[in-house]
């Protein structure tokens, strides 16, 4: 009595199931793309309407008080903290001011490696000439818009002070958001350059912080206010 070999019912499902499974990645992926075309094209829209009135009297005014978050500014602030703070005996200021330098100095090194790796024409040069924005390090000044390095340090440098300097978190919080917010109105970063240059310095601050919390578990600098004399006579 002969007997009918059986076919597998597995491998057409499986194949069917595999198939499946790769329009619904491919799918995923023209959806996620088309998203990130649209939020690019916003992100150049909205900065150059924003970026039109950059020459207006109030708009300069604005771009030169920016650059206080440039980085030779913020790097005198930090070190004229810590050295206040070491001066005065002051623990939250040395503190502070040593977490400020570090912190903008690691944020400006990762800042400036990011822009040897793309082009990206800053905001009031591509309203007259157009915007480019690719992988590359070949073009000036006026081709590293992206990411914003006077928010990475802004951002950095507020956050470390806040951690560390009594009474330095709002005035801090509201400094570097200020910083930010310029940016695009003053044709110097794109939106998402902004957000960047923020994730930068959020990150290396954290990083220092890390650090240098757990230094002073085993190294603690004079805590507020100690080697300040009384007037009190006793």
């Amino acid at each position: 009595m002969s007997t009918k070999p059986t076919k597998s019912r597995s491998s057409k499902p499986k194949a069917a199931k595999s198939k499946e499974t790769g329009k619904r990645a491919t799918k995923t992926a023209t959806k996620a793309k088309k998203a990130a075309n649209r939020v690019a094209r916003a992100d150049v829209q909205v900065t150059h309407q924003a970026a039109r009135f950059r020459d207006s009297p109030v708009m300069k005014a604005l771009a030169t008080l920016l650059e206080g978050a440039d980085q030779p500014p913020l790097i005198a602030a930090s070190a004229g903290t810590l050295a206040i703070g070491l001066l005065a005996r002051r623990g939250d200021l040395a503190r502070g001011g040593a977490r400020m330098l570090a912190s903008h100095l690691l944020a400006t090194g990762a800042k400036l490696a990011i822009k040897h790796q793309f082009d990206r024409t800053r905001p009031s040069e591509a309203l007259a000439h157009g915007h480019r924005f690719a992988r590359g390090d070949e073009g000036g000044h006026a081709e590293k818009s992206f990411p914003s390095g006077h928010t990475a340090g802004a951002v950095a440098v507020a956050r470390a002070a806040s951690h560390e300097i009594d009474g330095a978190a709002v005035p801090a919080a509201l400094a570097a958001a200020g910083v930010a917010a310029g940016q695009a109105p003053a044709g110097n970063h794109y939106l998402t350059d902004v957000v960047a240059g923020a994730a930068i310095g959020w990150a290396a601050e954290a990083v220092v912080g890390a650090v240098f919390d757990r230094f002073e578990q085993h190294h603690p600098l004079p805590p507020a206010g100690e080697g300040q004399t009384s007037n009190a006579s006793g």
